[in-house]
C-alpha cells in the first residue's frame, strides 16, 4: 500500500479528526501549533451545537468537513475520537473513501470485539486500522498522553505518531491487546469515581463524611481525598456521559472473558444517573465558567441530595 501516508514525512501529513469535542480539539491544537494540516468533522456540526465548534476551527486554522466520506477521502491519517458507541459506525462511514495505505487510528474507549470489527472494516477497504488505547485523562498531558498502539502496524505507526507529538508505544501486534489493557483500567477508575461519589453523598446525607474521609486517610495515606473527591466529581458532571459509554464497553469486555460484569454495570449506571442531573442543570449551565469546577465537592453533593429529597 503505497499511500501518501507511507511515503511522505507524518508532519507533512494532513491528519482528519472524527469527532470534535475536548479530546478532538486539544489534539487539534497541539498539531496546528506545529504548522500540520488538519482537517475535522463531528456530527454535531449539523446543529447549533456545532456554532461553537466552527469557531474553535477557525480559530486555529481547522477545516471542517461536511462529512466522514470527504474527511477520509482528503486525510493520510484520521483519528477517530467519537463516544465509545460511535467507533463502529465511524469506522463504517469513513470506510468507502480512505485514501488507499492512510491510517486509522481509534482512539476510542471500545471493547476488543468492536475494535476488531472496526479494523475489519477499515483495512478491507484499503487502509491501515490500529487501536489506540488512551491510558489517562487526555486534558493533563494533551498530545502527550500515555497511548498504546495495537494491531499489525503499530510498531511502525509507532515513531510517526511520536514525530507528529504524541507519546505512543506499540503494545502488541495483536489486535484488542491495548483495548483490553485500558478497559481492565477503566473497571478500577471510573468504578473510583463512581463509587467516591456515591460513598461521599451518602455519607454527607448521615453526616459522617469527616469520619469516612479520615479513615480513607488513615487506609491509604498517599491520597488527599478531599481534592481526589472534588475531581472525581468534577469530570464525572462534566463527562459522564461519555464515561457511561465507555463503561458499557469495558461491560462487554468482561462478558467477552466470560465473566459477568456486575461492578462494571453499577458504575455505568452511576455514571449515567449523574450526566442525566447535569443535562437537567443540577449543577449550573453547562458551558459556563464554573460549570464542573467547585473546588468543595460538597457543594455538589448537597444538590445531589437536595434532588433525591423531592422525589
Amino acid at each position: 500500500m503505497g499511500g501518501a501516508s507511507n511515503s511522505s514525512p507524518s508532519n507533512q501529513w494532513h491528519v482528519g479528526i472524527v469527532g470534535y469535542g475536548e479530546v478532538g480539539k486539544i489534539l487539534a491544537e497541539d498539531l496546528r501549533k506545529d504548522g500540520v494540516r488538519v482537517s475535522a468533522y463531528d456530527i454535531k456540526l449539523g446543529d447549533e451545537r456545532g456554532n461553537a465548534m466552527r469557531d474553535h476551527a477557525a480559530g486555529i486554522g481547522v477545516t471542517l468537513a461536511p462529512s466522514h466520506a470527504e474527511l477520509a477521502s482528503q486525510s493520510d491519517f484520521i483519528v477517530s475520537a467519537v463516544t465509545a458507541s460511535q467507533a463502529v459506525p465511524v469506522a463504517q462511514a469513513c470506510a468507502p473513501a480512505v485514501k488507499p495505505g492512510a491510517w486509522f487510528l481509534d482512539f476510542n474507549s471500545a471493547s476488543p470485539g468492536a475494535k476488531q470489527r472496526a479494523a475489519d472494516l477499515i483495512d478491507g477497504a484499503g487502509g491501515r486500522y490500529v487501536e489506540g488505547a488512551v491510558m489517562t485523562s487526555v486534558p493533563p498531558y494533551r498530545i502527550k498522553v500515555p497511548l498504546l498502539l495495537g494491531g499489525t502496524g503499530a510498531r511502525e505507526l509507532a515513531p510517526l505518531l511520536n514525530d507528529l507529538g504524541f507519546a505512543a508505544k506499540p503494545a502488541s501486534d495483536k489486535l484488542g491487546v491495548a483495548s483490553a489493557t485500558k478497559m481492565c483500567r477503566s473497571i478500577m477508575i471510573k468504578g473510583m469515581e463512581a463509587m467516591v461519589i456515591e460513598a461521599f453523598t451518602t455519607a454527607r446525607a448521615y453526616g459522617v463524611e469527616d469520619a469516612v474521609l479520615a479513615s480513607l486517610k488513615e487506609t491509604f495515606p498517599g491520597i488527599d481525598w478531599e481534592k481526589q473527591g472534588a475531581y472525581f466529581f468534577q469530570r464525572v458532571i462534566e463527562h459522564g456521559r461519555r464515561r457511561a459509554e465507555e463503561v458499557r464497553e469495558v461491560a462487554e469486555t468482561v462478558r467477552e472473558a466470560g465473566l459477568t460484569p456486575w461492578s462494571a454495570q453499577g458504575t455505568a449506571e452511576r455514571q449515567a444517573f449523574i450526566a442525566d442531573l447535569a443535562d437537567e442543570g443540577l449543577f449550573g449551565a453547562r458551558g459556563a465558567k464554573d460549570f464542573a469546577r467547585s473546588p468543595d465537592w460538597r457543594t455538589e453533593a448537597d444538590r445531589i441530595l437536595a434532588k433525591a429529597k423531592k422525589k
